[in-house]
């Protein structure tokens, strides 16, 4: 609405001739230059211009470096919990090249995981489960598995 009032109010004023047409001349006389435009030189621009495009590339390898190591950690949890394979995650690792790995901060909270795992599965962490078992269901257990195992050897064997 307020575009179709200010075309018609300075078609008017310009036919008059009251100078509403100034607003125009200065569009076009605009430097179609975007160096002088910005307020540099030719040299300058061109320099600033190759400066944005090398932190541009900058931030694109910084962007796929982080998007390969978070792939490589998908990668890892798979493999740990014998998920199946993404394509998509090795693409991504294949893209940032050799050098990707965990940061930091994942290695050492997937070496805290390692190092539980493995006190779980020593001797030391067995000992400590068997304090938590329950006695009595597993001696119950073990009758119960030699009663079967004397009755299905009884009715197999005839000099039993």
């Amino acid at each position: 609405m307020a575009f179709l009032m200010k075309s018609m109010l300075s078609n008017q004023v310009k036919n008059l001739g009251l100078g509403g047409g100034g607003e125009e001349s200065k569009e076009e006389s605009a430097p179609s230059d975007p160096a002088a435009a910005a307020g540099m030189t030719r040299e300058e621009y061109e320099e600033y211009q190759k400066q944005m495009v090398e932190e541009k590339m900058e931030r694109d390898a910084a962007f796929a470096q982080k998007k390969a190591e978070r792939a490589c950690l998908r990668v890892h949890l798979r493999e740990k919990y014998r998920l199946p394979k993404s394509e998509l995650d090795e693409n991504q690792i294949q893209m940032a090249g050799d050098d990707v790995g965990l940061p930091e901060d994942l290695q050492k909270m997937v070496a805290e995981d390692q190092v539980e795992e493995e006190d779980k599965d020593s001797i030391l962490g067995q000992l400590q489960n068997i304090q938590n078992m329950d006695m009595d269901a597993i001696k119950e257990k073990a009758q119960a598995t030699f009663t079967e195992m004397k009755q299905a050897a009884e009715q197999k064997c005839s000099v039993m």
